[in-house]
């Protein structure tokens, strides 16, 4: 049975996400704090982590930075901030977050949200394998990897996904709108996810992404050699 992480130190908070979770045929294991969850993440099975970004030692944010940096970029990380500033949503998507609730949420948005970044897991992708190739990045949905010139490129679920897109759809623009709805299944949310995932990817990709920038419009994946554009 799917096992979802809850580290918040709000008792309402997880009492009440649990039920709902639970109710939805998940399993939950619960963490007070950092700490906690790291204990966990060690000990148990995982495959979504719902962190809050406020709790202490070490804080969701942080908790998430290390799970990247440590090579963890398949286990699904979903942030509770109690921030609703722009900056402070953005400095979550990139610490490698694959989504993100502002405090007071919905429990049941929650769950709809569990429910998304599972479906786009390794371990959920009904997509028939493939293996895409854009000079010499080289892509795998079978097993959801990337490489540059034989190199692994690190990317996180939602990272891979919009790559999956831009690849099987080149030369075709895409407003941050389309991309939320195709990419995220959401019809509606934060366009900053987009931007912030479109300038990770170029990150990670350098000189090998072909993201162009078409300016009151959108993004697109050019299939051509030309020079990638920001």
């Amino acid at each position: 049975m799917t096992r979802v992480l809850i580290a918040d130190d709000d008792g309402v908070v997880r009492d009440v996400v649990r039920r709902y979770l639970e109710r939805d045929g998940l399993e939950v294991s619960i963490a007070h704090n950092g700490a906690e969850a790291l204990r966990l993440l060690g000990s148990q099975r995982i495959d979504v982590a719902v962190l809050d970004v406020m709790m202490p030692g070490p804080d969701g944010l942080s908790l998430c930075r290390s799970l990247r940096r440590g090579g963890d970029y398949a286990l699904p990380v979903i942030l509770l901030t109690a921030l609703g500033e722009e900056d402070d949503r953005i400095a979550g998507l990139e610490a490698g977050a694959d989504d993100y609730l502002t405090k007071p949420f919905s429990p049941r948005e929650l769950t709809l949200r569990v429910r998304s970044v599972l479906r786009r897991s390794p371990t959920s992708s009904a997509v028939a394998p493939l293996e895409i190739t854009a000079g010499d990045l080289t892509l795998s949905t079978a097993s959801r990897t990337a490489t540059v010139a034989g190199e692994p490129v690190s990317l996180t679920n939602r990272e891979f996904d919009l790559l999956l897109f831009f690849l099987t759809h080149t030369d075709t623009v895409f407003t941050r709108e389309d991309l939320l709805r195709q990419v995220w299944h959401w019809d509606f949310g934060d366009l900053s996810t987009v931007t912030v995932h479109v300038k990770r990817l170029r990150s990670k990709l350098g000189e090998r992404h072909r993201i162009q920038t078409v300016w009151g419009r959108g993004y697109l994946w050019a299939s051509g050699t030309s020079d990638a554009h920001d």
